[in-house]
């Protein structure tokens, strides 16, 4: 991992760009991630059908480095570059020197008569390639040949001169992609593995096993395919919706060996190192369809048709344990690279608990519980595949009952368990649900596909910050850098896929290869629509919500006030209050607007007479409590807060679909109190409170609701109460009725579900509660 950069510009390069010295430099590249030092210099170097590549070096990993710009730069250019070993001009030159100490740090020099790329090694020259790359023309990734005439090819294929001294923040930089809950073909696992290569990105991990389908040939046991791959049907809708339905479709798919060989090639020759996951104990439905007796019941079992996490998992018998080593024996033959991922994430004990054999082995062993016969399970796992010279990564409750010696870390639930594991001296990888799950919702736009709920917009990705504040300089150097994950329960197909992930993983790459000090949210942004045109060329569907409206709403002076913005672009936005939509001739917007009743707000961006994004179109119910003053007693969870306290009493309510919005607070494990304060005493006649129910989700409905009035924030009397709070949708209304009377400040307490009961999703943890708009009549 490269904590620091030594930028030595003095010695740094050997060309300079010889084109007239008066001239002004080029501009700024648009590059992503964004190199450590950029020098833009005056003049360009035309690309042409003449230029060669000079490679001293006749190792293989060189060759694949000059095969890359060959293979990129051919499909558009009609240009096939000629690989030799010296040219006097005209060339892209590809220098191995030991001057260069780091492992992927490049140099990247481009004067008129000459592209130098310098490296000490093949990976470091990989990396200034798609810096390279991304200083062509943007249309230079498209399949087709774009210009058939030389002499305007000359013209056009155009390099600016620019002098790049770079090298990655992070020496773990990855990308997971999940193929269980829906199959990936080959060819798309290819095409997901060159744009982490594109984005400098160096591990992909492949999420190979699930409750929902078993994806990998194991030779040994023929039935993990034959059965385990393929479901009868998968769940219409999302999960919360009830009751469940399926399409009764027979689904499935799965890589043989000889394909993943195929893949682990592939990736090998673009720098990317594997990193397989075979879950264990939980997350093992499908493979106990295949084998029952694997499991502490009889069965049968069949490969799941809905999401969420099965309650049937491994048996942690002598069996069980040799068909997992087995398993791993042919998978460790398949994947070259150093980490093997074992899961142990969310691991339903249940069963263990029913299972007189675990109660046994729990005594036996000396265990506490079965969070100890978990610890049990991976540790034994752990010393197996640490035999066979690899190192195990396991999701962060394989912290829970005690950790495996030699495990790294991946912190999913936040970075609590990440710090903890860096603590006690383990590697972590920082994958939190706040800034790395790209199967959350990116936009609060009403048409946004379906998603599994959450809020994970674009600027939220860029804000992320691997190491957390207050670890000790020791502990900080186990976070050895950081990831984001696809789940694909949602995702269809390959092109929801990428929607979902770009341009989200574009802001992931930039963080964690960008020293922090450099990276600014609105320069990437700046870059990045020139991103969008390179990824439309290679054929990636791109969720362009950069251009699109974006809404704060507070409270000021007693008033809500709504802002507007876009992120992208220099576009005025036009809105209007009386529901009519907005144009070019409605109110342009120059500040925050004042809601001073209630009303329908409509805004769109426009450049010149057009629509640049997406408008919106927003109710605002101006009720007694809104715009007023809200104090909590508790804060919300820090990842369903983004609207602030006010966000329920603004006097917008929060999706009916998506809770993770910047109306909804989430609240895990407390009860919610509030106060309001009116502003003056007046007569209240009822509350009414919205909550969400989400059961798979963890999301419960609470148990009560009492409001309490006071005329001085000390004395408060108890006027209301409601613990008749049911009903099937996601979102329950709640209305509570008050008695009779005058007062300023109203408090509201709401006793929230408790612990998640046995066969549910989350069994015997805290759920959670969702709190929506808090309306006053």
């Amino acid at each position: 991992m490269i904590r620091t950069f030594l930028f030595v510009s003095v010695l740094f390069f050997t060309f300079a760009c010889q084109n007239t010295p008066s001239l002004a430099p080029n501009p700024a590249p648009t590059i992503i991630p964004l190199p450590q030092v950029v020098m833009p210099q005056t003049g360009q170097f035309f690309l042409n059908e003449e230029t060669k590549i000079v490679l001293p070096s006749d190792e293989p990993e060189w060759q694949w480095v000059a095969n890359h710009i060959v293979e990129k730069i051919k499909p558009a250019t009609g240009f096939n570059l000629a690989v030799t070993e010296q040219v006097a001009s005209n060339k892209i030159t590809i220098e191995k020197t030991n001057t260069i100490t780091e492992t992927e740090e490049y140099e990247l020099v481009v004067d008129p008569y000459e592209i130098i790329i310098r490296s000490n090694t093949a990976q470091g020259a990989f990396h200034a390639v798609q810096s390279l790359l991304q200083l062509l023309p943007t249309n230079i990734f498209s399949n087709k040949k774009n210009f058939a005439d030389k002499k305007i090819a000359q013209k056009k294929w155009a390099i600016p001169c620019i002098k790049i001294k770079d090298a990655p923040r992070f020496s773990y930089r990855g990308m997971h992609l999940d193929v269980c809950r829906h199959f990936s073909p080959p060819a798309f696992v290819k095409k997901y593995i060159d744009m982490l290569a594109f984005h400098k990105m160096n591990y992909f991990h492949w999420h190979l096993t699930e409750d929902q389908g078993w994806r990998i040939e194991i030779k040994k046991y023929p039935k993990l395919t034959e059965v385990g791959a393929f479901r009868d049907g998968t769940l219409i809708g999302h999960y919360n919706d009830q009751p469940h339905q399926f399409d009764k479709k027979r689904y499935g798919g799965f890589y043989t060996q000889e394909e993943i060989k195929d893949i682990v090639a592939y990736a090998k020759e673009r720098f990317i190192t594997i990193v397989p996951e075979i879950e264990m104990p939980g997350h093992a439905q499908a493979a106990l369809a295949a084998y029952p007796e694997l499991a502490c019941t009889p069965g049968p079992f069949e490969v799941w048709q809905k999401w969420g996490v099965s309650e049937n998992v491994f048996c942690p018998t002598e069996e069980t344990f040799q068909f997992l080593e087995n398993v791993l024996e042919e998978v460790i033959a398949l994947f070259p690279g150093k980490y093997i991922h074992i899961g142990g994430d969310e691991c339903p004990k249940v069963r263990w608990k029913e299972s007189q054999f675990c109660q046994d082995l729990i005594k036996k062993e000396n265990l506490k519980d079965e969070h100890g016969l978990q610890s049990y399970f991976i540790q034994r796992m752990e010393k197996f595949i640490n035999k066979k010279g690899k190192q195990i990564i396991g999701w962060d409750e394989i912290l829970e009952g005690g950790l495996a010696p030699n495990a790294t870390v991946m912190s999913w639930r936040g970075y609590e368990g990440g710090i903890a594991a860096a603590k006690e001296n383990h590697d972590v990888i920082m994958t939190p649900t706040s800034h790395c799950y790209f199967d959350y919702y990116q936009s609060q736009h009403p048409d946004e596909p379906l998603a599994i709920g959450g809020f994970l917009p674009l600027e939220k990705v860029y804000a992320f910050e691997p190491i957390p504040t207050g670890l000790d300089a020791t502990a900080a150097k186990h976070i050895i850098g950081a990831q984001g994950n696809v789940w694909t329960e949602y995702m269809k197909t390959t092109d929801k896929v990428m929607y979902m992930t770009f341009p989200r993983l574009c802001a992931l790459s930039e963080k964690i290869w960008t020293d922090s000090k450099q990276c600014d949210y609105k320069n990437f942004i700046q870059r990045l629509s020139s991103h969008f045109e390179r990824l439309e060329s290679m054929d990636i569907k791109v969720a362009k919500h950069i251009f699109d409206l974006k809404t704060d709403f507070h409270n000021e002076n007693n008033l809500v006030k709504c802002k507007l913005s876009t992120d992208a672009g220099n576009a005025k936005i036009y809105y209007t209050i009386d529901g009519s939509e907005p144009s070019t001739n409605s109110t342009l917007y120059r500040g925050a607007i004042p809601i001073t009743k209630s009303c329908t707000l409509k805004a769109a961006p426009f450049q010149g007479n057009s629509k640049s994004g997406k408008g919106i179109q927003q109710y605002i119910h101006k009720h007694k409590a809104a715009g007023k003053s809200i104090t909590l007693k508790d804060k919300p969870h820090e990842k369903y807060s983004a609207g602030g306290i006010t966000a329920i009493v603004n006097g917008i309510k929060g999706s009916d679909e998506r809770y993770g919005d910047k109306e909804w607070l989430g609240f895990e494990g407390k009860d919610f109190e509030a106060v309001i304060d009116l502003g003056e005493s007046q007569e209240i006649s009822h509350v009414k409170m919205r909550f969400f129910k989400g059961e798979g989700q963890w999301i419960y409905l609470p148990k009560k609701i009492e409001v309490y009035r006071s005329e001085n924030n000390n004395d408060f009397t108890l006027i209301g109460t409601q613990s008749k709070i049911a009903g099937d949708k996601k979102v329950i209304a709640v209305p509570v009725s008050l008695k009779e009377g005058t007062g300023r400040f109203l408090k509201i307490k709401v006793n929230r579900f408790g612990l998640i009961p046995d066969g549910a999703q989350g069994a015997g943890h805290e759920a959670w509660l969702f709190v929506d708009e808090i309306v006053v009549e």
